[in-house]
């Protein structure tokens, strides 16, 4: 605390020497022991008393640290399992979907053939007179009926 050596409390011993005399010097020599033997107790207890404190202040703040970390985990996991069962709905969604898109192209797809299918047998089974029929006699055909008309005319 303070530097003081040797010859300093040489001096202060003759000081108090002179001060207060052979007698009575004794006798101040244990009032200032028992005086500071107190204080160093009465330091000592407020130490004890602060760090008491302190290690009770550490514990509640710890126990505090240790019920926010477990609130927060609880609810970590709850998220968590709210999230894989959102997710799972929608993976269930999403194939309900999936499977009702299969089935909608292909019955569009077996409806496009069927039509198809119709389509080209109604041709295959159509003579080629009943095409002639229906689209008229062809350029060839009328050059031939006109030559044929003109041959049966009387000159």
């Amino acid at each position: 605390m303070f530097d003081i050596g040797m010859p300093e409390l040489m001096v202060i011993f003759i000081v108090a020497l002179l001060v207060f005399g052979p007698k009575k010097l004794p006798e101040l020599g244990r009032t200032l022991g028992k005086g500071l033997g107190e204080l160093k107790k009465a330091f000592q207890d407020i130490k004890e008393s602060v760090e008491e404190e302190f290690k009770e202040t550490t514990s509640e703040i710890r126990e505090t640290v240790a019920d926010v970390k477990k609130q927060i985990e609880s609810e970590v996991k709850e998220t968590g399992k709210t999230l894989d069962n959102t997710l799972q709905e929608v993976k269930e969604d999403l194939e309900a979907e999936s499977t009702e898109i299969r089935k909608t192209l292909d019955n569009t797809i077996t409806d496009s053939k069927k039509q198809t299918e119709t389509e080209s047998s109604e041709t295959n089974t159509t003579p080629d007179v009943n095409l002639k029929e229906h689209r008229g006699p062809t350029t060839d055909e009328k050059t031939r009926d006109n030559q044929h008309t003109n041959n049966n005319k009387p000159a």
